[in-house]
């Protein structure tokens, strides 16, 4: 979206609109992980979208600096090949210390009370 229609969306939506216009980012890959996100900002936890993580490399969701989240789309993560380079991924993490937790699509749509009990449940365990 462009700065100016950002502008005339601001002044067009209410107040709750405006918060979440704000919360938005520009770094975000898809609007899953940004659903991820916006649904446990709830928590308070520092969450960096498309980070960068030594051993891995960019991440969709990296929560408190420790753990990983994924958020897998069919076209990206469908395939054996796409399959075993997450668990390639997911183990390197794990040798620098970090937790990595994978959700597809109908995880986060229609499931979320357990991804959300998992991400709660994980960060309850951090160093």
């Amino acid at each position: 979206m462009t700065n100016e229609g950002l502008r005339w969306l601001r002044r067009v939506i209410d107040r709750a609109g405006k918060d979440l216009i704000d919360f938005s980012r520009a770094d975000a890959d898809s609007g899953l992980e940004s659903l991820v996100r916006l649904r446990i900002r709830k928590y308070g936890w520092s969450v960096r979208t498309q980070a960068y993580v030594v051993g891995t490399g960019r991440v969709d969701l990296l929560i408190d600096g420790w753990l990983i989240i994924e958020t897998d789309g069919r076209a990206n993560h469908d395939s054996t090949s796409h399959r075993h380079q997450d668990l390639m991924r997911d183990a390197s993490s794990a040798l620098w210390g970090h937790v990595s937790l994978r959700f597809d699509y109908a995880m986060v749509l229609h499931d979320w009370d357990l991804v959300e009990q998992s991400i709660v449940s994980t960060m309850t365990l951090r160093p």
